[in-house]
């Protein structure tokens, strides 16, 4: 059964400005989680800068979380890669509390339909875990087709996919046809609220991070049929959604949060800060948000 339902968050990773991790920053960060509606926590996916962290650091970082929310929430950690064989070893001596799995498509070497299909087949059979998919094809370069995504929902602990194709109809699809205890998460800020009203059993957001409360609001709304209310909350983001991603993530949601005074915007290269201008923009937008709710 698909336990991964309502707001979960992409957790970012703190970095104090000599590019080490900034520990009491991220457990500042999942208490604000915490405390503002979040329902699950993902450990180390994009948003995470995770093709940016040792092996070493990852494991730090999931165990920091872990430590912060005792329990409290479901707990998804990102494991993912485009060398099959070689990720076996990555779900070896994974701490408790550890509820799930997110694995995100190969990307890079393109492989087709029939090789995503046996490439998390193998990945299944590495873990009792439930295993999220991860569908996002402007990172991987390769898209899951509908009929992947419903081959792949048969495997007995593959319990949902995470959707950031921005294909409608593609989603659409995929939430007609499955069976009922497969889930389909949003993977795109601003497609959630509708994607909720045509069936969807939540998000894996971005935006959630500097903006839980008003996020879940939303999320919550549209999944009980409020949709008013959910559409003003989607609107109220709708600006400051695009903006975060304007210039690459997780850029834009650093600056909201090292304007809520959780972090400072440090990221790691390649990434980098945002431009003055873009940074001015989502401060006035976050001070808007924060001063109305």
């Amino acid at each position: 059964m698909n336990i991964f339902k309502g707001s979960g968050v992409a957790l970012v990773t703190p970095f104090q400005q000599d590019n080490n991790i900034d520990f009491p920053a991220l457990k500042r960060l999942v208490q604000l989680q915490l405390d503002g509606g979040t329902d699950f926590l993902v450990v180390q996916g994009t948003t995470g800068e995770s093709p940016t962290l040792s092996a070493d650091e990852k494991r730090q970082v999931l165990d920091t979380v872990l430590e912060v929310n005792n329990g409290k929430l479901p707990v998804v950690f990102g494991v993912g890669g485009n060398n099959t064989a070689g990720l076996e070893v990555n779900f070896k001596h994974l701490p408790k509390g550890v509820d799930g799995i997110l694995s995100v498509s190969p990307y890079y070497n393109k492989p087709i339909q029939n090789g995503i299909v046996a490439h998390f087949k193998a990945v299944a059979s590495y873990t009792d875990l439930p295993i999220i998919l991860y569908n996002v094809p402007g990172r991987t370069g390769s898209n899951m087709s509908v009929e992947t995504t419903l081959a792949l929902a048969e495997i007995s602990n593959v319990v949902a996919v995470k959707e950031a194709s921005g294909n409608m109809e593609q989603i659409m699809d995929i939430i007609r046809q499955r069976k009922p205890d497969f889930g389909v998460l949003s993977g795109d800020d601003n497609l959630t609220m509708p994607l909720i009203a045509v069936g969807a059993d939540g998000v894996i957001s971005v935006v959630a991070n500097a903006f839980p409360e008003r996020f879940s609001q939303m999320v919550h709304a549209a999944m009980a049929g409020d949709l008013s209310l959910a559409k003003a909350a989607h609107y109220d983001l709708f600006a400051v959604t695009k903006m975060f991603f304007e210039e690459g993530n997780p850029g834009g949601v650093k600056v909201a949060l090292a304007q809520r005074g959780l972090m400072q915007e440090t990221m790691r290269l390649p990434l980098f800060q945002v431009s003055d201008n873009l940074r001015s923009r989502i401060q006035a937008e976050t001070k808007r948000i924060l001063a109305a709710h």
